[in-house]
């Protein structure tokens, strides 16, 4: 299902217990949509097992249902609206992404399963030397403010639950074109900014460097 060639996805597949990670490369925003929805309807009817995406997009930017109109670029700029939670965000090179599509216990607790995606994201970012962590109220993995300015958010997170299913996960910045997010307003965060790990520690941090730390840590999105 996931091995496929041309115009289709073509992925290597790792084993984590309790879950698969697909490395899929670099991916059309709406065929990686399409597999997400395609893996979603398999793992609901139980035919497969619980599955993360891993993948880079080209740049395109993406709104959730809470999108406001002030927070699209004003140039005209393409976006695509999205079923999960949350704003408006950027995807593309240099960024790893991450589409869990997990059954959640029950009864389904949306709100710990976004802790448990915090946790690895966080742990991710320690692992590189850059301590991060939450800010209250806001989702996603934040640097705290210091003499380089505010709360600058590294990774960020936008997910659905349908049928007791997720869709939709995560983002870390690694070390991608950060101007991309000057056109929009990031999350519908006005007063904080967005950075990523090569611009916090000063040193190139690529997606290939941060996917297999990101693997070995997925088995925290799994309550025990």
């Amino acid at each position: 299902m996931i091995a496929l060639d041309g115009t289709r996805l073509v992925a290597v597949t790792t084993t984590t217990p309790g879950l698969t990670a697909v490395r899929a490369g670099l991916l059309d925003y709406q065929a990686a949509w399409d597999e997400q929805r395609s893996l979603h309807e398999s793992v609901v009817a139980g035919e497969r097992g619980d599955t993360v995406l891993l993948l880079e997009h080209p740049s395109v930017y993406t709104a959730g249902k809470r999108t406001e109109p002030w927070d699209r670029p004003m140039d005209g700029t393409p976006v695509v609206d999205v079923d999960r939670g949350g704003k408006i965000t950027w995807h593309g090179p240099g960024q790893l992404v991450g589409y869990p599509i997990l059954r959640l216990p029950d009864p389904v607790d949306v709100v710990a399963y976004v802790r448990r995606t915090e946790e690895l994201l966080i742990d991710v970012c320690a692992e590189f030397g850059l301590t991060a962590g939450r800010v209250e109220g806001r989702s996603g993995v934040w640097v705290p403010a210091d003499d380089r300015g505010p709360a600058r958010k590294v990774a960020a997170i936008g997910i659905r639950v349908a049928r007791g299913v997720t869709l939709h996960g995560f983002s870390i910045n690694c070390d991608c074109d950060l101007t991309y997010f000057d056109r929009i307003v990031p999350c519908g965060i006005r007063d904080a900014g967005v950075t990523s790990l090569t611009a916090e520690l000063g040193r190139p941090i690529s997606v290939a460097d941060v996917l297999p730390v990101v693997e070995r840590r997925l088995s925290t999105l799994i309550e025990v």
